[in-house]
């Protein structure tokens, strides 16, 4: 077989091959929409934890569990796959034990009702998770060469949606063919339909895609060994932010500042949203979970608007206008509670994020330059990974506190469309004092490749 499995002999992309490469990353979008659509429900129904007087609290500590071990293990894993030599490849090994027994973990979530128990699924299932995101993610950059995986890079985009896709409507399906099953029910089965789903995209993966055997020999396992040791013997530690300017340590301090709040405003809605639409609106999960693919879908709309808009009126004004748009129309609709504007918020404030988020990483990286792209790379990632631990622990917090100062005694859900509002003026704050970082000597292909290897 072709090592370049996803391109052709006259070096373009081989579109079907890399398609089947991408049902990996399908496996991995499935599950975690369903999971962060379905699991705060779950989490906030739980007999024991809807006794707990910060029981909001309690779900935002939980829901960001994954996020944790994102950061921990995803980057360890990612390592080990790229020195792994069996006959099934160094990545498909990683996918072969890991999607059957998250499969297997994902249709207990809804089933358990100890808590003991269900904690033990959930966190056994975020772990075996973060071993095998990496190594299927790497798949698509192994089969293909490296001038063409920005294209590739958007079918494996694609198949992702795909995976989105089918998770927001699982329950749509479910009803399709059990109209009469109840709401506990169509959840259930939701599980069962994405563990299915899991499962034969392994089997596309296994059999259709099928790594090649890169089992090395004794003598050279040794002697990458030797390699490896000497270039961390040789290796200096360089403190790239020492080197640079005053001005230019502000800039960066503020904007990862600004990150921080950003990423805990968005982060934020994608994981409540179900849940506020629930208790809030009275949507059925399915429903909500639609609605909330809308912000999703809209900031891929808004991805190439925002790229031109960037290189043509500066990113730091392009930030800051996405920053104060979805802040008005968030606010808007927190006070008005008008329905129709919902969709608008949604719709909108997706398609202006995106005017935020394709322009931040250019920008970081510009203050870093060329010769530290790593590690500003490095900083970017910490900051928005932060705020995906920090932000849904605030927000469960904020729940917790509008039950106590409530008349009723309830939660009152309608503080999400104030909080995002405040996170996006602090960003804005921070933003201000950003003066650095709209020279353009890093190439966006660069930037592309550098967002690919790190968002997935």
């Amino acid at each position: 077989m072709n090592n370049f499995y996803c391109a052709k002999e006259n070096g373009k992309l081989n579109y079907l091959h890399t398609a089947f490469t991408g049902f990996g990353f399908m496996a991995v979008q499935i599950a975690w929409i369903i999971y962060n659509a379905r699991v705060p429900l779950i989490l906030k129904e739980n007999a024991t934890i809807a006794n707990l007087a910060w029981s909001g609290t309690a779900v935002g500590i939980i829901m960001v569990i994954d996020n944790i071990f994102g950061v921990v293990f995803q980057p360890l894993f990612g390592r080990i796959s790229d020195r792994t030599h069996t006959r099934f490849g160094k990545r498909t090994p990683f996918l072969m034990y890991g999607i059957p027994l998250c499969a297997l973990l994902f249709i207990f979530i809804p089933r358990i009702q100890t808590l003991g128990i269900l904690m033990l699924d959930i966190i056994v299932f975020n772990f075996i998770m973060s071993t095998w995101r990496s190594p299927v993610v790497a798949l698509m950059p192994d089969f293909t060469p490296s001038e063409i995986r920005g294209e590739g890079n958007a079918v494996i985009n694609i198949m992702g949606g795909v995976g989105v896709v089918l998770g927001t409507v699982s329950g749509s399906i479910i009803k399709l063919f059990l109209p009469n099953a109840t709401e506990e029910a169509i959840r259930k089965d939701v599980f069962i339909l994405g563990a299915v789903v899991m499962v034969i995209c392994l089997m596309v993966v296994l059999f259709v895609v099928r790594e090649p055997d890169n089992r090395i020999s004794k003598a050279e396992a040794a002697q990458l060994q030797a390699d490896f040791e000497k270039s961390k013997a040789s290796g200096e530690k360089k403190d790239a932010v020492a080197k640079l300017s005053k001005g230019e340590k502000v800039s960066l301090i503020f904007m990862l500042i600004a990150l921080f709040f950003n990423s805990n405003a968005t982060d934020s809605i994608q994981t409540y949203f179900t849940t506020f639409a629930k208790y809030e609106l009275d949507f059925t999960e399915s429903n909500a979970s639609l609605i909330i693919t809308l912000f999703a879908a809209a900031t891929v709309i808004g991805a190439i608007p925002a790229g031109k808009l960037g290189q043509k009126f500066g990113r730091k004004k392009t930030i800051m206008t996405g920053w104060i748009g979805a802040l008005a129309f968030f606010l808007i609709f927190f006070i008005t509670r008008w329905m129709p504007l919902l969709y608008i918020a949604i719709v909108a404030g997706g398609i202006l994020i995106a005017f935020v988020t394709i322009n931040t990483l250019p920008l970081v990286l510009e203050i870093g330059g060329l010769e530290r792209v790593g590690t500003f790379t490095g900083y970017y990632y910490t900051a928005t990974f932060s705020a995906s631990i920090v932000g849904p622990v605030l927000v469960g917090g904020m729940f917790d506190l509008t039950k106590v100062f409530s008349s009723t005694g309830e939660v009152n859900y309608w503080s999400l469309f104030f909080y995002a509002p405040v996170c996006f003026a602090l960003a804005l704050l921070c933003m201000s004092r950003v003066k650095h970082g709209e020279t353009q000597t890093i190439s966006e292909e660069m930037i592309a490749e550098i967002r690919d290897e790190n968002e997935d």
